[in-house]
């Protein structure tokens, strides 16, 4: 047994969630990942950190994730109870209810991060290029469609084409990292004091491999 898969039973504390700084948090998760991809996860034993975890929380992260189930949040970064706040829409957009959570997580709880994880193959992406029409679902893809027009040099532009697909998932967390810093001042002022980062990514769905958005 490797040393990331020692049995573990502790949750993060306040003081060691106050000793980080948004760069280490950002470190932790990647290396989190690269142990996903290989297969070298921690062993945490979940009824004890449960348990231990009753008193409070103190996530490092918030991480806006996509609604879709191949995509298990905590077990991509290796974490576990206690480790990250996760709020999950499908294609990762924003809206009021999740930027106050997210102003929760950070200015009420602590965390360090804000990150939005898109990923390949997304359904709410290639429903927006498709112009799906469905109940409640339409309003959503119309929030995504914006980043379908931001993306330029793509021929045939429809879900038959995976690099315009992948594109247009990469522009849409773009615009959602716009619309944290454009529609919360609370963020926007946490991020320009240093106190946290809000960066964003994309899931390989054929690696389990999280790819930064530049």
């Amino acid at each position: 047994m490797s040393d990331s898969q020692q049995r573990t039973n502790r949750v993060l504390t306040h003081d060691e969630q106050q000793a980080m700084t948004p760069e280490e948090v950002i470190a932790l998760l990647y290396a989190g990942n690269v142990r996903f991809i290989a297969g070298d996860v921690t062993h945490r034993d979940h009824p004890a950190q449960v348990r231990a975890a009753v008193a409070g929380q103190w996530p490092k992260a918030v991480v806006l994730s996509c609604l879709d189930s191949r995509i298990p949040v905590e077990d991509v970064f290796d974490c576990g109870i206690g480790d990250l706040f996760v709020a999950r829409v499908a294609g990762n957009i924003v809206n009021t209810d999740i930027l106050g959570s997210m102003e929760f997580a950070c200015a009420a709880s602590g965390a360090k991060l804000v990150f939005v994880l898109g990923h390949e193959h997304c359904g709410a992406v290639k429903g927006a290029i498709d112009k799906v029409e469905l109940g409640n679902l339409t309003s959503l893809l119309r929030t995504i469609a914006p980043a379908i027009d931001e993306v330029a040099g793509f021929e045939p532009r429809n879900t038959q084409n995976l690099a315009f697909v992948h594109a247009v998932a990469e522009q849409n967390v773009r615009r959602t990292l716009r619309r944290i810093r454009d529609e919360s001042a609370v963020l926007r002022d946490l991020e320009s004091r240093g106190e946290i980062r809000i960066v964003g990514a994309v899931y390989d769905m054929d690696t389990g491999k999280v790819t930064p958005i530049v």
